[in-house]
């Protein structure tokens, strides 16, 4: 048995997007971990100390906290239920099952299908795995900055953070892990679609608010309402957090312009985050003083995904070119 069921990524030198921002830029991939993006880190370490004795777990997930918790348990050997919204892809759900899931089709967003999760858990006694707010995922999604550090090596330390944000799990991640490494003074620039910002809408409202709908086309960033512990480092002055927002165009426009330049396929949650570099944010946060000039290297988390492939890239094409 793994120590570990992910794996330490490649932290990869960015020549085009250093010269879009302007600073010298590194790609942490975590699209390469074993099911398509970070989440396995976390609920590979959740699982880890909750579910050994488990006759099985449950987990709601519109794609990549499924895809991490249904190959972890194939790897435990515990039977995993997967519930998703219908408003996942039909590659998802085969991808699930691929990985030798039960998959349960509930609701229309993530927060129909978890309710059905939490009734699962009850009734049938099985492990829960929450898909980004528990501090057991948190402590996981930390160990990609711990390996940053060292690919870095002693005395280098980021400018600044990129990263995409859904429900708050990895932002929380970066964060601890960003105080593990002893690099508080790093600001994080945590990135949403608009129409699935429900991290923005707290920060602007000054407290947790639940969106009335996602409207985003970027699903995996779809849940209305962020955990609470990521809008609590939002207010706390021990780190500076930007949040801002990208149109679905640009974080669609992002994935296809890291395809050309770096060949890599990624989901639009992830192209949030690209988007920033491409839309010329960095360089607008650092005019307006937001960002210092000139900025140290800058981190991109590339956060992966499993739900895209060619057909999807193009259905979203055409839909958000309507």
């Amino acid at each position: 048995m793994a120590k570990h069921f992910h794996v330490n990524t490649p932290l990869l030198e960015s020549v085009s997007m250093s010269k879009h921002v302007g600073t010298t830029t590194y790609l942490k991939m975590e699209n390469s971990q074993p099911s398509g993006s970070f989440k396995i880190r976390g609920i590979g370490h959740l699982c880890e100390q909750l579910a050994r004795q488990s006759k099985g777990v449950v987990c709601s997930s519109g794609g990549n906290a499924g895809m991490a918790a249904a190959y972890v348990a194939r790897k435990m050997g515990v039977p995993a239920t997967i519930v998703v919204p219908c408003s996942s892809p039909q590659l998802v759900v085969q991808r699930l099952q691929d990985q030798g899931a039960t998959v349960k089709i509930t609701g229309r967003v993530w927060d129909d299908a978890n309710a059905e999760a939490l009734r699962l858990a009850e009734t049938e006694g099985l492990t829960y795995v929450p898909p980004f707010d528990h501090p057991l995922l948190w402590q996981g999604h930390a160990s990609m900055i711990t390996e940053v550090a060292e690919s870095l090596g002693p005395g280098v330390r980021p400018g600044a953070v990129l990263v995409s944000v859904g429900g708050g799990g990895l932002l929380c991640g970066v964060i601890q892990g960003l105080k593990d490494v002893g690099w508080t003074e790093v600001p994080v620039i945590a990135m949403e679609t608009v129409g699935a910002d429900c991290f923005n809408a707290a920060v602007k409202a000054g407290r947790v608010v639940t969106l009335e709908d996602i409207t985003s086309e970027a699903k995996c960033l779809g849940a209305k309402t962020v955990c609470t512990k990521a809008f609590e480092y939002s207010q706390g002055s021990e780190l500076t957090i930007i949040s801002e927002t990208v149109t679905d165009q640009q974080a669609l426009q992002a994935v296809e312009t890291f395809l050309d330049e770096e060949r890599v396929l990624v989901e639009m949650a992830c192209g949030a985050a690209l988007a920033a570099v491409y839309s010329g944010l960095i360089r607008r946060l650092q005019d307006e003083g937001r960002l210092p000039t000139p900025l140290g290297p800058l981190l991109v988390i590339v956060c992966g995904g499993s739900s895209v492939d060619m057909k999807q890239l193009a259905d979203l094409k055409h839909k958000l070119q309507t």
